[in-house]
């Protein structure tokens, strides 16, 4: 685990957009939000669907964070209320299934980093197999991504999920590709 400081400089370059800021914190923190909800909801999925959630959340929101509070118990502070928010929603489903009217925002993408263009220009039949061993929503989001050429925003769409959730998603999905290709898995 990185020291106090360390996590306050990662912030600070992440609040610039740091990609690299934002990875580092991902890793650093995915197990321990992970872990909170997979205890509170006794359901791999769901713990890894408000996990992503967390993060996209806590990265849209990163400029408002108080560094008098340890980051860890703000990203689990949102997770806690994100939970909450997805029991509430569950109840209302029952209570009323067919009440669906989500909008969806139209924003514009980036175009592919070079971690993108390196993916897509690895050995295909080899990358094949290795996605092959991720878990099947993670394997949809490179689909989507880096064979069928979806900006995030269509992703979002098609997904019917907010793109940062999007984005999260596909970082961790590359992470966990990374240490499939590498053998760390």
């Amino acid at each position: 685990m990185e020291n106090k400081q360390t996590i306050l400089d990662i912030i600070e370059k992440a609040k610039l957009g740091n990609q690299i800021a934002y990875s580092k914190l991902l890793d650093t923190f995915w197990n321990d939000v992970y872990g909170f909800q997979l205890k509170r909801t006794e359901n791999e999925s769901d713990a890894e669907d408000i996990t992503v959630q967390t993060f996209s959340k806590a990265f849209d929101k990163l400029l408002t964070y108080d560094n008098s509070y340890a980051f860890k118990t703000w990203l689990i502070t949102i997770s806690k209320n994100i939970h909450v928010d997805l029991l509430r929603k569950r109840k209302k489903d029952i209570i009323n299934p067919h009440d669906d009217n989500e909008a969806f925002k139209k924003v514009l993408d980036d175009a592919p980093s070079a971690e993108d263009q390196l993916i897509t220009e690895q050995n295909l039949a080899t990358l094949l197999l290795h996605i092959k061993k991720l878990k099947p929503h993670y394997q949809e989001v490179i689909n989507l991504r880096y064979f069928n050429e979806l900006s995030y925003a269509s992703i979002a769409e098609q997904l019917n999920e907010p793109m940062n959730n999007v984005k999260v998603k596909l970082l961790r999905a590359k992470k966990l590709l990374a240490e499939v290709i590498s053998g760390n898995k």
